[in-house]
């Protein structure tokens, strides 16, 4: 509107100007008043829906047709008044402003009839006007022109509305598509996430029951205990593998940012691959250790991920010779630029090859899955990794020559941290809520090395019902259970008054993400512990709430 309103008024001035039109202020005066009419009455017009053509006629006359009638009214004074060139000047405002109307109208056949209508009987009205003047066949000629004018001016405005109407349904198209893409990419998440949460409960039998036998079998006893504890590892490490894939595609993979050893973290990752390496007769070396930090910030479990990862190719892929991490460290900032290169002397590989090493689920050949095994699912995840945490993970090979990957990091300096030792022992009495009784074994032998020896219940139901009567210090709450899930069961318990309102609940999960630890915190829980059970993270999780309770009691 206020475009249309200048418009008005440069037009008046240049008239007045150009031909001393004084009238011509009127003009401008009732356009203007036109525009604000219309300004006026649209909110009030539109405020009820239109449930009729009859209805929607109206509000487009009401609205369209007075500025079409006041505006066109100047193109009739330049025909009548001005010699020479006004009917030039008259048919060339028109024409104009019917142009702007294809796109001021563009999805309303009402709103461009009632705008059109106006200009279009000017048209036809203005030569007849000079009936008396004009022979007969110029009239003619202008009245076939004024014709092929309309015809070209409607013509556009409905290739502009099919074009526009194609344009709707090709951004239509590509939103369904993308719809049932994100559709199926949840879908996909959520069928990993189930099964992610029915094969963590058979591993977390098989790792709890290898530990605890490693730790008390004697002899040979052990070295069967190792092996089952291997292999449950490697199921875990498989699973987690889909899981972070997983997590990538929909973005809500995240990394952590605390106080960490990296000397260590890169120590503890040789230390698993020597045995392998030595069974192979393969050298793995390290150079350039002394140049790295002690304690730096960053995401420690990935970081040794990756480096497993990398190792663990490396040694696949390598019969003779070494492999050689080159370690290097440059301070930058209140940071550390870190570099690890894992080199090896296998077969090396073609630049068709190395262009396919960071897709996923993408084995080099045919017989790589058969030789060597795995998913190909390692270096895509190593790779987005790297950059969640600020770097890069890159390739170089050559035929025959062995190949090169190289971790590129920026981790900003931290001093180290005060020591928590685990709890040697607790007296506590524990809740264990899980609707599986293989979860709810593997728990109790975690707990066992500290003297803890757990109550259950399997389901939500039952633990609300022995919280209502018994007295506990913390209660172990699976997430998902059928009937009512964790969540629920602790917003339950903390809104009815009983022994156990304010007792600590840690949540135990297979889907340990930010956004689930949000909304366990937000049902009331105290902290998490991730499936399969780390025996360490659980004790740091029960160490740390019977702290805080007891302060809590202390302070009250």
């Amino acid at each position: 509107m206020m475009l249309r309103i200048a418009t008005a008024f440069v037009t008046g001035a240049a008239l007045n100007f150009a031909l001393g039109w004084s009238l011509i202020w009127l003009w401008s005066a009732a356009y203007v008043a036109t525009q604000l009419l219309e300004a006026w009455a649209t909110p009030r017009l539109l405020r009820n829906p239109i449930n009729s053509p009859a209805e929607a006629s109206k509000v487009a006359v009401i609205l369209f047709f007075p500025g079409a009638v006041v505006f066109g009214g100047l193109a009739v004074a330049l025909w009548m008044m001005v010699p020479g060139y006004g009917p030039a000047l008259g048919v060339a405002i028109i024409a104009s402003a019917m142009i702007n109307l294809i796109a001021l109208s563009r999805g309303s056949r009402l709103a461009f009839a009632a705008s059109a209508t106006p200009y279009g009987l000017y048209l036809l009205v203005m030569p007849l006007m000079d009936y008396g003047r004009v022979a007969g066949p110029l009239l003619t000629t202008m009245m076939i022109a004024i014709g092929l004018i309309m015809l070209n001016i409607i013509g556009a405005w409905i290739s502009t509305e099919e074009a526009r109407g194609a344009q709707l349904e090709a951004r239509e198209e590509a939103d369904r598509r993308r719809a049932e893409a994100e559709a199926a990419v949840e879908a996909k998440s959520a069928y990993l996430a189930m099964i992610s949460h029915e094969l963590r409960t058979p591993i977390s039998a098989i790792l709890a029951g290898a530990a605890e036998l490693e730790r008390t079998a004697p002899g040979q006893g052990r070295a069967q205990a190792r092996l089952i504890k291997g292999a449950g590892q490697m199921m875990r490490g498989l699973l987690d593998d889909l899981l972070d894939l997983s997590k990538i595609e929909v973005g809500r993979m995240e990394v952590e940012n605390a106080p960490f050893q990296l000397r260590g973290a890169i120590s503890e990752a040789l230390r698993m691959w020597r045995p392998e390496a030595r069974t192979k007769g393969l050298k793995l070396r390290v150079e350039g250790a002394h140049h790295l930090p002690d304690w730096v910030m960053g995401d420690q479990t990935r970081l040794r991920q990756v480096l497993n990862n990398l190792i663990s190719n490396a040694l696949k892929f390598t019969a003779k010779g070494s492999i050689t991490l080159r370690l290097s460290a440059q301070p930058t900032g209140e940071g550390w630029t870190i570099q690890v290169a894992v080199a090896d002397t296998g077969p090396g590989m073609t630049p068709e090859q190395v262009d396919r090493l960071f897709t996923p689920f993408d084995q080099l050949d045919a017989g790589t899955a058969r030789k060597h095994g795995g998913s190909g699912l390692g270096l895509a995840i190593s790779r987005e990794l790297a950059r969640l945490m600020g770097g890069d993970l890159t390739a170089a090979s050559a035929p025959g020559e062995g190949a090169v990957f190289t971790l590129g990091l920026t981790l900003a300096r931290a001093e180290s941290p005060t020591a928590a030792a685990a709890p040697e022992a607790v007296a506590a009495r524990v809740l264990v809520i899980d609707d599986h009784s293989v979860n709810r074994q593997a728990i109790a032998l975690v707990l066992a090395p500290l003297g803890i020896v757990p109550e259950t219940a399997a389901s939500a139901e039952e633990g609300l019902e022995r919280l209502a009567l018994e007295v506990f210090d913390v209660v172990l709450m699976d997430v998902y259970m059928p009937d009512m899930d964790g969540r629920e069961a602790t917003r339950r318990l903390r809104a009815l008054a009983g022994p156990n309102q304010t007792v600590p609940v840690i949540a135990i999960t297979a889907s340990a993400t930010e956004r689930d630890w949000e909304a366990c915190r937000a049902a009331g829980m105290n902290g998490h512990v991730a499936k399969p059970i780390d025996p360490a993270a659980l004790y740091a999780a029960l160490d740390k709430v019977l702290v805080a309770a007891e302060e809590a009691r202390a302070a009250a």
